[in-house]
């Protein structure tokens, strides 16, 4: 039996075209057992099935008009409770079982039966990122402590009148020419380059980094040999008083310790060497504007052969030496040094 009221607006809800389609049909539903229907012919007409009928009957029948609203069931809701989040954490500190390196949200909530998010969340509280990992060195040197305090003691506290430098060589620098034209960058396009290269050969860079001033000292080779290292370091000790002491910093590179060095050192006392321990390229501070001239010049430089790579590097690096800055190594907590671990010669930094 339906009030006046109620019949209104059942038949509103049949009429309109705005509303919900669901509503709609449960409101035909109603007007047709009002009108004696049964629950056959209501099927037939509506195109439901009889428990469709049978369910908004009877929300009608204990609660009127308000219960024809629909509610979604859903699934329970679950808390993100601290045992669940233990769960979580040990589970990602494990090796997935499916075979792959590293777990994922939907593959631990799978695994876990959980939801995705659920995992998102507790990953983002603790700071886990699994499908992330970086890479280190460790160095194998015995003497590790002692040299690394070495060259860290001669950027901290450089002897009076004396010049440091760090000399390192970059080698194999490849002159790549495009096949097709580079498209510039515009509004919402970055720079373009042809997939195809055309490749004129490699040089190497002989470059030393004045740890006071910031200048650097380049030379460019065709081969990084012991001939042409001790070349530069010729044209290294010219540049500087003939009785001012200079100390240079540099790596276990085989070019550096042949006997054609051993009779530079020899003609040249006022010259140190300082070695970085084995597997310690980050001690040497040149390494690092060796990455900044790879990221201004070399990576994405069009090179139409040696000679033209070789200017282009050498006009970087007048350019640069404009305006030197030099690199400013700082020690702010004393108790945070390196040392070796106990279980094997292996130092970790």
């Amino acid at each position: 039996m339906l009030t006046e009221v109620e019949r209104t607006e059942l038949e509103r809800r049949v009429r309109s075209r705005k509303g919900r389609a669901e509503d709609g049909r449960v409101a035909r539903v109603l007007l047709l057992l009002a009108d004696g229907a049964t629950y056959k012919d209501t099927a037939e007409r509506v195109g439901c099935s009889e428990p469709f009928i049978s369910k908004w009957k009877k929300r009608f029948l204990e609660q009127r008009l308000a219960g024809l609203y629909t509610r979604h069931q859903g699934r329970p809701v679950r808390v993100l409770t601290p045992k669940m989040e233990a769960r979580i954490l040990a589970w990602t500190n494990k090796a997935p079982t499916d075979g792959s390196t590293h777990w994922s949200t939907r593959r631990l909530a799978k695994k876990l039966g959980v939801h995705h998010m659920m995992v998102a969340r507790t990953w983002r509280k603790h700071g886990l990122q699994p499908h992330r990992f970086e890479r280190y060195k460790a160095s194998n040197d015995p003497d590790f402590e002692a040299k690394a305090a070495d060259v860290i003691g001669l950027y901290l506290n450089p002897p009076q009148h004396a010049a440091v430098f760090c000399v390192d060589e970059k080698t194999a620098i490849q002159a790549l020419d495009r096949k097709d034209p580079i498209l510039p960058l515009s509004p919402g396009r970055a720079e373009r380059h042809g997939f195809e290269y055309v490749r004129h050969g490699t040089l190497s860079l002989f470059a030393a980094l004045n740890i006071k001033t910031g200048d650097v000292l380049g030379k460019t080779a065709d081969r990084h040999t012991s001939q042409e290292f001790v070349a530069f370091l010729q044209q290294l000790v010219a540049g500087q008083d003939e009785d001012r002491e200079i100390h240079i910093i540099l790596d276990n590179l085989s070019a550096h310790k042949t006997k054609r060095v051993q009779e530079f050192l020899s003609s040249h006392p006022c010259v140190h060497f300082h070695f970085t321990p084995t597997y310690s390229s980050w001690l040497n501070q040149i390494e690092l504007w060796f990455s900044k001239i790879e990221r201004d010049l070399i990576h994405r430089g069009v090179f139409t052969s040696t000679p033209d790579l070789a200017r282009k590097i050498m006009r970087y690096i007048r350019c640069y030496n404009r305006d030197p800055r030099p690199i400013k190594w700082t020690h702010d907590d004393p108790s945070k040094h390196i040392v070796p671990t106990k279980r094997s010669a292996v130092t970790v930094h």
